[in-house]
């Protein structure tokens, strides 16, 4: 049948009306096409004829897809970008924040991709406390978690890396390894001797020869490093730091836009694994989200210093586009 699309005739407007009327019945009240013929006094091959219809003219647009396409997509773009082992790309509910949500990702992919007799290393901080919490109880007795950084300033509020590690332990059933000694000391002498010490350098070489690492992304500014360092930082510290474009830090190392190890009299006074330890690692779990950290997260995918990130969709469409 010929339509008039200028829809100006008596006899074209009760057509799409009609039109309209089976679509509906359809598509929205989830009516056979048997039922519909039989309700309007047309046929099955009438009816289907008109379905058809409705879609040619526009009224009816199927479209096919899910949230989690889009998703897939941006872990498809990271992981080619960045060349990444694995991406997780988490999407924030209306009503929910990242802090809940990208933790429970980052935990499932722990819990898919290590094994029962993982050797894991933990950073400190507020994203990995929480991916820990997430991590599913199991009964992994050959598993060891050992602390790749030491422990913060007493007056510090954040989750300390010797709680985390005892944290993820507990949750594994396996042992774990503490590193007991300060993040920061007062001198790199204390600091080298500390190295030297039979306790702290088994832990050190077990972090630093981890199968898995779950991490964390620090930002700096000009006016602080991140939680982590409060109460280390002085306004000389600050200041050297300043005229060397850190721009973040993981695992108590700074890091400039390319990823590459800052070197400052921090560092010297600074206990953690060893930098190039990040990067022959097989799984380095980097949990960070929000813009603040954009370029700190940038620098530590460029650097090859995680291979797997799990974030925010956000965040992730942000690094994509830098």
């Amino acid at each position: 049948m010929f339509i008039d699309e200028s829809f100006t005739t008596t006899e074209s407007r009760n057509h799409v009306s009609l039109v309209l009327k089976v679509a509906r019945a359809y598509y929205q009240e989830n009516k056979t096409q048997s039922q519909i013929a039989k309700d309007i006094g047309y046929s099955h091959a009438t009816i289907s004829r008109m379905l058809k219809e409705a879609r040619e003219l526009g009224i009816v647009h199927i479209t096919i897809g899910h949230p989690l396409e889009h998703l897939r997509s941006l872990e498809d773009a990271l992981k080619h970008k960045f060349h990444l082992t694995h991406v997780r790309v988490a999407e924030v509910p209306r009503g929910e924040t990242p802090e809940h949500i990208v933790p429970r990702c980052a935990a499932a992919l722990f819990s898919e991709t290590c094994v029962p007799n993982s050797l894991i290393t933990v950073s400190n901080g507020y994203a990995v406390a929480a991916t820990v919490r997430e991590v599913p109880t199991c009964d992994w007795p050959k598993s060891n978690v050992a602390q790749m950084i030491g422990t913060l300033n007493p007056g510090n509020p954040m989750i300390d890396s010797s709680d985390v590690c005892r944290m993820l332990a507990q949750r594994l059933g396996g042992t774990f390894t503490i590193l007991p000694v300060p993040m920061i000391l007062s001198s790199s002498n204390i600091a080298n001797a500390m190295r030297k010490e039979p306790q702290i350098a088994t832990a050190l070489a077990l972090g630093g020869g981890a199968d898995v690492a779950i991490v964390g992304v620090g930002a700096a500014t000009k006016q602080r490093l991140g939680h982590i360092f409060d109460g280390y930082m002085d306004q000389r510290t600050i200041q050297e730091i300043q005229n060397q474009n850190v721009v973040g830090h993981i695992c108590g190392h700074l890091i400039d836009a390319d990823g590459n190890h800052i070197h400052t009299e921090l560092c010297d006074r600074t206990i953690s694994i060893d930098f190039q330890r990040l990067r022959r690692m097989p799984l380095v779990i980097g949990v960070s989200w929000g813009a603040p950290k954009l370029k700190a997260i940038r620098a530590c995918l460029v650097g090859k210093l995680i291979n797997a990130l799990v974030t925010d969709r956000a965040t992730a469409e942000a690094l994509l586009e830098v």
